[in-house]
């Protein structure tokens, strides 16, 4: 039987009988946590086997936005602290990848030992100067050529940690004026604006095994619909002027930017090229409509999302206490819990 193509998450700390039938049935391709899925390592790698179990395979994507700064759903006392995107950009210029790397091996450390395989790094939006605050210190820098060293070194320390990146937003979230959680973005530049600013950084990581749409609108592309729903964006930006040819999945349909019901999202999604729909909240009747309108994992889809499970490997020697004192060094007690 094929999965369904969808990432979905889950209501709490453990699963509850409801959930455990669904995803035996829905066969999700992957799972995603939040904090309010997150207590104790001890209880994180209950979590995760459990999820696996659930879905059947033991090779079942579990997925994490850790980032870092705001961002983070795995917190100290358990977990240390990293900080915003933004903070390795203000490194010294000869330290930025090295710390950035070294961050993303540790956090892929950490989310390794709890089972958990793929993180929501790196953030990969230029942000503009009148941009909405969602962004900002998640980015990098302020420019293309810098977030784009610095993502694809915290993507490389992911990746030797053994836990694969999806970079965000494509094709770019940094010019929105609003935060899609809770409206719907338009951005007005022209086309040649996003080609040399917006849409250089995903360009130059269009490598990178997957990526997460933008739930923005782009007036010189398609005036209607925002990136995630718009096969004229997906089709000639992000698989054609940017080049992506890896697992592409929406961002979260639950969030305000998008319209309709759940089927319609999902349905609407997949129609328009996303590979996969990320529904995130545990809310079980949404889940149920989403996994519906996502429907099953066929064709191209698959293809890339056998393709992105293929570039997980096993974590590259690493001496841990020896590098988190070197990245606790870099940022001489900057990192506040």
């Amino acid at each position: 039987m094929s999965l369904g193509a969808c990432i979905l998450g889950c209501s709490g700390p453990v699963l509850t009988a409801t959930e455990k039938a669904f995803f035996a049935d829905a066969r999700p391709w992957g799972f995603i946590l939040f904090a309010r899925n997150v207590e104790t390592p001890e209880q994180v790698v209950a979590l995760t086997a459990s999820l696996r179990e659930a879905a059947g395979r033991e090779d079942a994507p579990v997925l994490v936005d850790q980032e870092g700064g705001r961002v983070r759903r795995l917190r100290p006392p358990h977990w240390p602290s990293y900080p915003a995107a933004r903070a390795y950009g203000e490194l010294p210029v000869a330290d930025r990848r090295e710390i950035a790397r070294l961050g993303g091996r540790l956090m892929a450390h950490d989310l390794a030992a709890v089972g958990i395989d793929t993180d929501c790094l790196p953030v990969l939006d230029v942000p503009a100067p009148d941009g909405h605050e969602v962004i900002g210190d998640r980015a990098y820098a302020d420019t293309p050529d810098e977030v784009a060293a610095l993502g694809r070194a915290a993507a490389e320390g992911l990746m030797a940690g053994g836990v694969l990146p999806v970079v965000k937003h494509m094709p770019g979230h940094g010019r929105a004026r609003a935060d899609s959680h809770h409206a719907l973005p338009v951005v007005d530049a022209p086309l040649d604006e996003l080609e040399a600013r917006d849409f250089a950084p995903f360009r130059a990581l269009a490598d990178l095994p997957m990526a997460m749409s933008a739930h923005v609108v782009y007036a010189a592309i398609d005036p209607e619909r925002p990136a995630t729903t718009s096969p004229v964006v997906i089709g000639d930006v992000i698989r054609g002027r940017i080049g992506f040819d890896g697992l592409l999945m929406t961002d979260d349909l639950s969030m305000q930017a998008l319209a309709g019901g759940f089927r319609e999202r999902a349905e609407t999604a997949r129609a328009a090229g996303c590979d996969l729909v990320l529904h995130c909240n545990g809310d079980m009747a949404e889940m149920r409509a989403a996994a519906e309108g996502a429907g099953r994992l066929d064709g191209e889809a698959a293809r890339r999302a056998a393709a992105a499970l293929a570039r997980r490997s096993t974590p590259e020697p690493f001496e841990v206490a020896e590098g988190r004192a070197r990245f606790e060094m870099a940022f001489a007690g900057r990192l506040a819990a």
